[in-house]
């Protein structure tokens, strides 16, 4: 294992050579990704292309065909789940309930990796749930049984939890699934607080028009292996975009901005 250049050796996430496939699918080739604390990442491409299992590579939740990762400088091999559990936080696109629980017990769980074995959690360690709980406003639900919360409801104390748990680096899985606009904007203005901060986050995003207006670089992933990163103002652009979603899609000056929006100009042959 090469060591790393000594610009890398203390980024939060560094992959060399990082190949992602499903079955005898490549979906992902010799991804080369470098992130740095207080970036916000954007991962874009459209449905089966390999975004959900790019994040859950980079996780170490599972292997990679092949490639180097690397947390803060050391081999991904060489973390404990513990410890990696305290510096790195992983958001899946859906969670089960398998316990009746209240919000706030819920909420908690985030805790856990900074807890030990045998411990309850502190007073401090409410006061932080119920802190980003009401950041999420959700704080007047603490006692209400998690079953009986909305789909969006469910998902913003999904993202409570992950922020509960203090980490360094975010990767996250369309967090703004489930949530009506208001919601989606909250959410993705808390993930730039946090990158303010000095996180990092890699955030899978549906909707490009979001990535435009919150992520400082975008990659995309086109589902065949070949990908692109860079900043979001040079790699968005409408022939991009078109090909990565298989669509013929067109980029509007809007208030100072860019909107991207599907072209009304027919796919194919009409009649």
């Amino acid at each position: 294992m090469l060591p790393l250049p000594a610009a890398e050796s203390e980024k939060p996430l560094v992959a060399r050579g990082l190949q992602v496939d499903i079955g005898d699918r490549e979906l992902v080739g010799d991804l080369e990704l470098s992130l740095a604390p207080g970036e916000f990442v954007a991962l874009l491409g459209r449905n089966g292309c390999g975004k959900t299992l790019t994040l859950e590579t980079l996780s170490g939740l599972r292997p990679a065909t092949r490639g180097d990762i690397r947390y803060f400088g050391r081999p991904a091999n060489d973390w404990s789940r513990p410890d990696l559990a305290r510096r790195l936080s992983l958001l899946p696109q859906e969670q089960e309930d398998l316990f009746p629980s209240t919000v706030l017990e819920e909420a908690l769980i985030g805790r856990h990796p900074h807890i030990g074995r045998w411990r309850w959690e502190s007073k401090e360690d409410q006061a932080v749930a119920v802190a980003e709980l009401d950041r999420l406003g959700l704080a007047e639900l603490t006692e209400r049984n998690v079953a009986t919360l909305s789909g969006g409801e469910r998902r913003r104390l999904a993202i409570a939890q992950t922020l509960i748990q203090r980490p360094d680096v975010y990767l996250l899985d369309e967090p703004t699934n489930h949530l009506d606009p208001r919601h989606q904007l909250r959410v993705l203005e808390i993930v730039r607080e946090e990158a303010a901060r000095g996180a990092t986050a890699l955030v899978s995003l549906h909707d490009a028009n979001l990535a435009e207006r919150f992520a400082d670089r975008c990659l995309l992933l086109y589902g065949d292996g070949e990908w692109e990163l860079g900043r979001t103002a040079s790699v968005l652009d409408g022939d991009r975009l078109g090909r990565l979603y298989g669509t013929p899609i067109v980029a509007v000056p809007w208030r100072g901005r860019r909107l991207f929006t599907p072209d009304e100009s027919p796919v194919g042959p009409t009649d």
